[in-house]
This record gives C-alpha cells, structure tokens and sequence, in this order.
C-alpha cells in the first residue's frame, strides 16, 4: 500500500506513485528532490511538436533509494510502471544507472533525472 499507482486522465495526465515530497518530509525522511522538463528530452518532440511535461522523483538521500515519482503531461502514465517498480522494490540508485532507457522516448528522461541527480559514491 506504500507504493500503489495512480493516474488522473486529465489534459495533461497526472501519474505518481509513493510519497509526494512533503509527505516524505512528515514521514522524517531526508530527501532530495530532482525536477525534470519532459519537454527537454529528444523523445518528447517526437512525441509531439511542443511537448510539455515535468517529472520529479523523491529520493531518501540514507538509503537512496526512490521513494517517491510524479510526471504530469500527455500520456505520462505509460512511465509510472517503471517508476513503480522502483519504488516498492527499492532499486538502489546505482542500480537504475544499469537500467537504460530506450532512445529516444519519453522515457530517457530516466537518464535525464539520473544525471541530474549525479552519480555519489
């Protein structure tokens, strides 16, 4: 129940899985937000012509470990099993480095918030 998908099919669509950033917060963790533009990767112009979008992971800085993953725009919620999956299986950071996005899609923008992120020992 930690981790249950959800999707509001608006226009754009709302998908997000675990814990928003401020529940994180309450729940005493200490986290790190990392913002993405959806727009700014290669597979959203292909997409469509003007893609616009935004993803956020809340990462648990002890652990690192995704803990929480928002994505607003047209036709987000394809990305949220990924997201899922990170999250209830605690996929270490380092680990979803491993796991490469097919280019170009949407979903490079796991990359993109990985780098964004930065590689820490």
């Amino acid at each position: 129940e930690r981790a249950v998908p959800q999707v509001v099919f608006t226009d754009p669509e709302v998908a997000s899985v675990g814990l928003t950033a401020a529940a994180a917060e309450t729940a005493g963790l200490r986290t790190r937000v990392v913002d993405y533009d959806l727009g700014a990767v290669a597979g959203a112009s292909l997409h469509a012509d003007g893609y616009r979008g935004h993803a956020r992971m809340v990462v648990d800085e002890d652990r690192r470990v995704i803990v929480g993953f928002t994505l607003v725009g047209p036709d987000v919620a394809e990305l949220l099993h990924a997201a899922t999956i990170a999250v209830v299986g605690e996929v270490p950071l380092d680990r979803l480095w491993h796991a490469v996005p097919s280019y170009p899609t949407v979903s490079e923008v796991w990359l993109r918030l990985l780098e964004t992120y930065g590689r820490r020992p």
